[in-house]
């Protein structure tokens, strides 16, 4: 049953696009209204699909709603072109206030609860801010004291999209603290945030009670394992963690990922190549554990994958690991591991 007065809309009805507001570099939101003024229904969090008339012929493309459910009368779409975007590049290029755009939906089984009261994590990188607006705004609209830590990634601050509206919200709302994390700064701007890719000590730094909280992430497929594999390695409670997924997972069959955590009853081995010694482990045992207690003298410093002392060649085997910024991908690509936060995954060698 809805729960809005009056007509819903339905994908029968076309939606026209009301108003065009750009967000960011190549970044743009559509606002879309139905003509005959129903309103919308849906859930924060979840996508709608419009159908783009290309020259070509017709494309249908999902994109997540950017707006709060709590305002009906129309939902926003906030786009961000690919350099091998087909329909988003139409959208931005041609898509102008008065045209007319089938559409299908709202769908999705990423979104907030009904009745929203906890505390939550909204973790996003790019374009994937868009759904944690969608479920930032809901909660300050709600009139209620919401309490997030809202976390966003981007290549450079000019890239943060939402950036204006998200500090407006924060300045009225305590509970809701902002952390932006950059790549690099933009040129003859000054930046005092956070710099390099998110990892284990950021998240500790911007939200010190992670473990209390729903996560929600959104963004590349690699910056979502990327954050799988920082909550798994504290520790976290992975059934409170919620990502984006365009698939047909129903809600009662929670996703299952198929990443890499050590497991303690599992066995492995590790040998020292330049040492002559093998030794044998746990999964959740570190290089760097094995090595001291083998007498093997390894270099260290913060024990925490930052300082990058224990960096050590890789010869065979694998291992999982999740640094801190101590060691470059180019390091990576070659072999090289950071032995403290190195834990091998069956047999593994080293040049040790």
């Amino acid at each position: 049953m809805s729960r809005r007065d009056g007509p819903v809309w339905s994908d029968d009805e076309p939606l026209v696009c009301a108003m065009v507001i750009p967000e960011a570099p190549e970044v743009r939101t559509f606002v879309f209204r139905p003509a005959s003024g129903a309103s919308f229904d849906y859930e924060a969090g979840q996508f709608i699909t419009l159908e783009l008339p290309l020259p070509e012929g017709p494309v249908w493309r999902t994109y997540t709603i950017s707006s709060s459910p709590v305002t009906a009368s129309y939902i926003t779409v906030t786009v961000k072109a690919q350099p091998d975007s087909v329909g988003t590049r139409w959208m931005l290029d041609k898509l102008q206030p008065g045209m007319t755009l089938r559409a299908r939906g709202p769908g999705g089984d990423f979104h907030l609860p009904r009745q929203p009261d906890g505390k939550y994590l909204f973790i996003s990188a790019g374009s994937g801010v868009t759904p944690m607006m969608s479920m930032t705004a809901t909660l300050f609209e709600r009139g209620e004291q919401p309490d997030i830590c809202f976390i966003q990634c981007a290549s450079r601050p000019a890239n943060l999209i939402f950036r204006k509206r998200l500090e407006y919200m924060a300045s009225r709302v305590a509970e809701l603290q902002l952390h932006f994390v950059v790549t690099r700064s933009d040129p003859y701007e000054v930046w005092t945030g956070y710099r390099g890719k998110l990892n284990q000590l950021m998240l500790g730094l911007m939200c010190g009670d992670y473990l209390e909280r729903e996560v929600y992430c959104c963004g590349p497929e690699s910056f979502m394992a990327s954050v799988r594999d920082i909550l798994n390695s504290l520790n976290f409670d992975m059934s409170r963690y919620h990502q984006e997924s365009f698939g047909t997972v129903p809600v009662s069959q929670p996703e299952v990922f198929e990443d890499v955590v050590p497991d303690e009853e599992a066995q492995a081995s590790i040998t020292f190549a330049l040492s002559g010694v093998t030794r044998g482990c746990a999964e959740t045992d570190t290089v760097l554990h094995v090595a001291k207690g083998a007498a093997i003298r390894m270099p260290s410093g913060c024990n925490f994958g930052l300082c990058g002392t224990c960096k050590v060649k890789k010869t065979s085997g694998q291992v999982h690991m999740v640094h801190n910024g101590g060691i470059s991908e180019e390091d990576i690509a070659e072999g090289y591991i950071l032995a403290c936060c190195s834990h091998p995954i069956g047999a593994v060698t080293v040049e040790a």
